[in-house]
Parts: structure tokens; C-alpha cells; sequence
């Protein structure tokens, strides 16, 4: 992206500050989610928190939007990740998927190949994802009628055999809103494994293929 184009600057001075905001609204929520105990002041400070943080983004969402110079809806459904983390604050930590690049763009180019930055993005998109998840199932599942989540362990036990695709079923939801989140994260379990494995397929073929090409021809 050219360095003149001022969605460009904006994010060249934003995106790290907003990706360490993101990890502080995690450890916040956290905080409130496995401290059963926190006393009342703590509470509601990781709670203000929250709620400051997430002004944050929806602010930063607005001025790229208005610097993009589009229609709201042609904006919002183009930047699809930028409104994801405004909908839903959990998947705020996905935003390490453009940090690396813009990164990179103030040091000239990627280092890693396209392969190896596919699936780097789709591990750590993984990771920060099952752990949003097993707080958010966790939140709603413990002291649920019929739940068998009953420890955070349990959640995120939940949360990697679901994005992983493997489902054993010894935990499941058992709240509306839990299921709800279930499915979502079901579908972005089988959209980074198929990037993951896709990738993997693809680098694999070009070796082959390079290989092949540099063999000596009659053998």
C-alpha cells in the first residue's frame, strides 16, 4: 500500500498501540471471567476498561472509514476483520494478522515467504481464537443446568478439539449463546485448517515441481 495514501499512515502509527489495547482487553476480560473472587473494585475497573478499550477501536474504526472515503456498507463488508473486532470484541487479538505486515513495511521486504506467513497467521489466529472462545463458552456455560464444562480447563479443552474439527463430545454447550459462539468458532476452525493446509499443499508442490525441473534430463 502506497505510504502516501493516508489509510496507509493511519495504520503504519496505530496498528501496534492498537494491537497491545487488544491484548490489555483480553487480560482484562480474563480477569473477569476465571476471578470469581475479585472484589468489587477490581471489577468494575476491568470492566471500565473494557468498555474504554472498546471505544478505542470503534473510534479508530470510524476515522479508517472515513479516510477510506467509502460508503459505510461497501466499507464494512470489504473490511471484513476491522468489523469483526468491533462487533464482536473477543477476536480483537486477531488483529496480529495485519501487524506483521505493516511492520514489515517499515523494514522493506517480508521475510518470510507467502506459505510460511499463511501459516503463521493461521497458528496464531488459532491460538488467540480457542482462548476467546474458552473464556466466552466457559462465561456462559459454568453453572448452566446440564453444562459439562465446570473448569476453565475444561473450556479450552472444549475449544481444541472444536477448532480442530475433531468434536469428541465429552464437553459440549449446552446455553443458547454458548452454542451460538460454538458455531462460529466451528467455522473458523475449518477456515484456518484449510489455509494451514492448503498452504502446505501448495509449498510442497513447488518443491516437487522445482525439483523436477532441476533434475538432469534422461534420469
Amino acid at each position: 500500500m502506497d505510504d502516501d495514501n493516508p489509510v496507509a499512515r493511519w495504520e503504519q502509527r496505530t496498528e501496534i498501540p492498537l494491537f497491545l489495547a487488544s491484548l490489555v482487553f483480553m487480560a482484562a476480560y480474563a480477569t473477569r471471567v476465571l476471578a470469581v473472587n475479585l472484589p468489587w473494585g477490581w471489577r468494575n475497573l476491568c470492566g471500565f476498561a473494557m468498555l474504554a478499550l472498546w471505544m478505542v477501536f470503534a473510534a479508530d474504526y470510524a476515522v479508517r472509514w472515513r479516510l477510506g472515503g467509502q460508503r459505510f456498507l461497501r466499507f464494512a463488508t470489504t473490511h471484513l476483520l476491522h468489523t469483526a473486532v468491533v462487533l464482536l470484541p473477543l477476536l480483537r487479538p486477531l488483529r496480529i494478522v495485519p501487524l506483521y505486515d505493516v511492520i514489515q513495511r517499515r523494514q522493506g521486504e517480508p521475510r518470510l515467504s507467502l506459505y510460511a506467513r499463511v501459516i503463521a497467521y493461521a497458528s496464531l489466529s488459532t491460538l488467540l481464537l480457542g482462548l476467546s472462545g474458552a473464556l466466552a463458552v466457559y462465561q456462559q456455560e459454568r453453572g448452566a443446568p446440564g453444562s459439562t464444562m465446570h473448569t476453565f480447563g475444561d473450556a479450552v479443552w472444549w475449544a481444541a478439539s472444536t477448532l480442530s474439527t475433531v468434536g469428541y463430545g465429552d464437553i459440549t454447550p449446552v446455553t443458547p449463546l454458548g452454542r451460538v459462539i460454538a458455531t462460529g468458532m466451528m467455522a473458523c476452525g475449518l477456515g484456518l485448517l484449510g489455509a494451514v493446509t492448503g498452504s502446505f499443499s501448495s509449498w510442497l508442490m513447488q518443491i516437487f515441481s522445482r525439483e523436477s525441473d532441476e533434475r538432469p534430463p534422461g534420469r
